[in-house]
């Protein structure tokens, strides 16, 4: 099979399925109209999909006593307007600005052509389409719902925006790709009063400060340099009036490394910070866990195999851009820390000025041409592994 030609003939049905979804966001666990949508497709394909946790799940069987190779798309948007200034743009209060809905696509062409070719497949292919990846709910929601229960190992794709051209995938085989996240919410517990009447009180706010700047000691005299190591407070609220001192003061912030140690050491000395910087001035201080996602590793063996089916394919532009990693997170990290994974970057930008947004950003575009590359790709190295791991 030509699987580029046969991605492309798919194309048309993949720009329709990417801009339903693009037109038609949601955020975070609750999917039911972009999980109802995957679901009518693959069911017009002749799966038998259904939903599992918040997201949707269906598999195509060659040999029923095969290995599991799982394909990983997300499905979930931002909660941000979109002014991409498209035909097709999201007309609600959240848009996908970070290209799950090319995911989404990609992962249903490939699902029509492993379909197709199901007599022939050595093993088994799981699909999971999962929600609330920018949330870091997601696949751990699937996860504790048995997604990964007999899979062997499993590759997802992302999209990148920039000025570039479609074809370029980037990879890292050797090392950390995303950072691990660990998001925190610090509840600062005083006593309130007045404010002409501070004596009266344990503030808050002052706990707060000190928790603040006691945490940015952290990272100056007790992470490890050699690693990158990063902590943000980006929210503090605290009070309603400028002349009362509240009872109770919040921080909320964020952890990333590319280590386990140093994110196991930072996760407790911040908890350890904040109770004992809360209890010299007289408060206290209740930490609570928002996200925990490790490290993104790529398991070595299985990305270099990946890398070698993907060169196989004869398509034009596919340039390989390898020891990528980034400070950012994703939550397929609780995927590869429980079966052999890979996770690719694949370029979905432009050579002019549509490629100037990053993801993220209102603005930003993703090109569509990406897609019968990324269904190439997933359909291939899919029956290639099956076919050398019997």
């Amino acid at each position: 099979m030509n699987y580029l030609q046969s991605a492309q003939a798919l194309y048309e049905q993949m720009v329709r399925d990417r801009r339903h979804l693009h037109q038609h966001p949601e955020v975070g666990m609750d999917l039911p109209e972009t999980c109802s949508y995957v679901m009518a497709r693959l069911t017009e394909m002749g799966y038998q999909p259904r939903r599992l946790g918040g997201g949707v799940t269906a598999t195509v069987t060659g040999k029923p006593d095969g290995k599991v190779f799982l394909l990983r798309a997300d499905m979930d948007a931002l909660p941000m307007r979109e002014e991409s200034g498209l035909p097709f743009a999201s007309q609600r209060s959240c848009a996908h600005t970070c290209g799950h809905d090319m995911h989404t696509a990609m992962l249903l062409g490939a699902a029509k052509l492993l379909k197709e070719s199901e007599e022939k497949l050595a093993g088994r292919v799981r699909f999971m389409f999962q929600p609330a990846e920018e949330t870091f709910e997601g696949a751990k929601d699937m996860i504790a719902n048995g997604i990964l229960d007999g899979v062997d190992a499993a590759l997802a794709y992302h999209v990148s925006t920039g000025r570039m051209p479609v074809g370029i995938f980037m990879y890292n085989d050797s090392g950390t790709m995303m950072n691990s996240v660990d998001g925190f919410r610090i509840t600062v517990h005083g006593k309130g009063s007045h404010g002409a009447y501070p004596q009266n009180s344990i503030d808050p706010i002052n706990i707060g400060v000190h928790i603040y700047l006691a945490l940015e000691a952290l990272l100056a005299r007790e992470a490890n340099p050699n690693k990158t190591c990063v902590m943000t407070v980006g929210q503090f609220t605290a009070g309603a009036a400028a002349n009362i001192i509240p009872d109770t003061a919040i921080l909320q912030g964020t952890i990333r490394t590319n280590d386990r140690d140093s994110r196991a050491l930072l996760v407790r000395r911040m908890k350890e910070t904040a109770e004992k910087t809360a209890e010299v001035y007289g408060g206290t201080a209740s930490v609570e866990m928002i996200s925990e996602v490790p490290p993104l590793i790529c398991d070595s063996a299985l990305t270099k195999q990946i890398v070698g089916y993907m060169q196989e394919l004869p398509i034009p532009g596919l340039v390989p851009y390898p020891g990528v990693s980034a400070n950012a997170s994703e939550d397929f990290a609780s995927v590869a820390e429980r079966v052999p994974s890979a996770f690719l970057y694949l370029s979905a930008g432009f050579l002019d000025e549509r490629g100037d947004a990053p993801a993220h950003n209102p603005k930003v575009r993703f090109n569509e041409e990406v897609c019968p590359i990324g269904v190439s790709c997933l359909t291939y190295c899919a029956i290639r592994w099956l076919e050398e791991n019997r």
